[in-house]
C-alpha cells in the first residue's frame, strides 16, 4: 500500500486521513470521516483505503455529531485504571450520515436503548484514561455520546 492518499498527497501524521489527525481535527471541534468516491461508504476514523470496496478514492469531509445507538454493551470489567468507572456503557452509534462511531455512552446501560437518539461531544481525557494511552496518544482528546431528547 502506498503512503500517499488518493490525490498523490503523501500521508503524514497532520493528515486527515491518519489517526493523529483525526485527533488534531477533534481537538478542534470538528468531527471529520472518509467518504469513499466510489461507493459512499463513511469511514470513521477516516482512512486511506475504502474498507468497503479497497478504493483509495477517499475524500474527507465534517461528519455530523448526532445518531442513535445502533449498539450498545455495558463494560462491568474495565482495565484496573477504570475501574472506579464500571459499569459503564459503550456503544457504536450510527451518525446521521450513516458512519458508524464507537464510543463510551454518558449514561447507565439500562437507560439507553438500540435506536435513541445521542450526541457526541469532545472532552480531555482523565488522568486514569492517560495513563492507559500510548505516549503519542496522551492529548488525544476522547469522545463521549450523550443521549438526547429526540
Amino acid at each position: 500500500m502506498s503512503d500517499t492518499d488518493a490525490a498523490g498527497k503523501r500521508l503524514d501524521s497532520d493528515s486527515p486521513l491518519t489517526l493523529p489527525g483525526f485527533f488534531d481535527a477533534l481537538a478542534d471541534g470538528e468531527l471529520l470521516g472518509g467518504v469513499c468516491a466510489d461507493c459512499g461508504q463513511v469511514l470513521l476514523p477516516p482512512r486511506p483505503a475504502c474498507y468497503a470496496c479497497g478504493s483509495r478514492a477517499i475524500e474527507v469531509e465534517a461528519q455530523p455529531t448526532t445518531g442513535e445507538i445502533y449498539a450498545r454493551t455495558a463494560v462491568h470489567t474495565p482495565p484496573p485504571a477504570l475501574e472506579d468507572d464500571a459499569p459503564y456503557t459503550i456503544a457504536v452509534v450510527e451518525l446521521d450520515s450513516g458512519g458508524r462511531l464507537t464510543g463510551r455512552v454518558d449514561a447507565p446501560h439500562d437507560e439507553v436503548g438500540i435506536g435513541d437518539g445521542v450526541e457526541m461531544r469532545v472532552r480531555e481525557p482523565t488522568e486514569a484514561e492517560r495513563s492507559l494511552a500510548f505516549e503519542h496518544e496522551l492529548e488525544w482528546p476522547v469522545h463521549v455520546f450523550e443521549p438526547t431528547d429526540g
